[in-house]
């Protein structure tokens, strides 16, 4: 991933249900530029209860009123889809991998030799399922949403005593869709140097601005939800992006990375372009040998062959050797 950001298409729930919707959407996140596939591994039974206690039910939002248990049936990934999706995404040259619930979801992504692990911000608190994960020793991508500095501490701490070192942080909103104004991207190079970790972001806003100040501000990984058609619907399908919008934002996130280039300041004067237009010396009334140089009749202008501006003041009040004529470059070959 080095100098190259890494762009994840998260199908989540937006398979709607169908299998081949799904994979479609793999095809399609290829086809938009994405680096790789995300997917989610529970059911409901392995993320929540089966209640409809105050406590299981959704408050105001984009799911208002439903159970967790419910929603999360509607939303899960099948499980006995998953071989399959990693098969149709290994023969798009895409990396897929998966977000866990539980030591299950584990277990069965280690079968599927699932590469990298994604934490959830909403489990970052689950230290039991963090050390599981740890102890794969895989990569990690760990999203920081509704996380307390502490959490993410924890989290770190956890993650690097089961022996993961490949820890990747992300700056997210857990906001579905998520207002800009919440971005605050500024906490990314912040996040980099407080916790000494690769850092990227998950985002849930509308458009590809935030990705691509993210990428400017260091972010080497890029999540962004993906929906081949907004209108079949799902429970992600407001804040998701379809593939048109994906592949402008993957193509302009590759415009930042080229615009970003290297740390440059230029040793020589010859070869930078325009240089020619700078300032410098230049008589600018005609002065006879013997006469003196004064503010009047040599003065910094454009183009930039004659002496250096900064020459100027040691000019003045000195003879010049010989006539010389207004566009003649000031040097100190003509001053006695």
């Amino acid at each position: 991933m080095a100098n190259k950001t890494f762009i994840i298409a998260e199908l989540s729930a937006n398979h709607n249900g169908s299998k081949q919707v799904a994979l479609d959407s793999i095809r399609a996140a290829k086809q938009a530029g994405a680096d790789a596939i995300k997917i989610q591994t529970y059911t409901a039974n392995t993320i929540t209860l089966n209640c409809d206690k105050p406590d299981f039910i959704v408050g105001p939002g984009l799911w208002e009123g439903e159970t967790l248990y419910g929603l999360y049936q509607k939303a899960y990934t099948p499980w006995e889809w998953h071989e399959e999706i990693f098969h149709v995404a290994k023969e798009e040259g895409l990396v897929c991998f998966s977000t866990p619930f539980d030591k299950t979801a584990v277990d069965l992504l280690e079968s599927l030799g699932n590469p990298i692990y994604k934490i959830a911000s909403f489990e970052i608190t689950d230290i039991p399922l963090i050390q599981y994960i740890a102890s794969k020793r895989k990569p990690v991508i760990l999203s920081t949403g509704i996380a307390l500095e502490e959490d993410i501490r924890l989290a770190l701490d956890t993650l690097r005593a089961g022996g993961c070192n490949d820890i990747t942080l992300l700056k997210c909103t857990s906001a579905y869709p998520a207002p800009i104004a919440d971005a605050n991207l500024m906490t990314i190079p912040d996040m980099k140097q407080r916790f000494g970790v690769k850092v990227g972001l998950s985002d849930h806003t509308e458009g590809y601005a935030v990705p691509m100040a993210a990428v400017a501000l260091g972010a080497e990984v890029v999540e962004k939800h993906f929906i081949i058609d907004r209108s079949i619907g799902g429970p992600d399908s407001a804040f998701s992006m379809e593939a048109d919008e994906f592949k402008l934002m993957v193509e302009n996130i590759r415009k930042v990375e080229t615009a970003l280039g290297c740390v440059n300041y230029p040793a020589d004067s010859s070869k930078i372009k325009g240089r020619e237009f700078c300032r410098s010396l230049y008589v600018a009334e005609d002065i006879k040998a013997g006469e003196v140089i004064t503010a009047e009749n040599v003065r910094s202008v454009r183009p930039g062959y004659g002496l250096h501006p900064k020459h100027l003041p040691e000019l003045l009040g000195r003879k010049v050797n010989r006539d010389l004529e207004v566009g003649d470059r000031m040097s100190w070959e003509v001053v006695e």
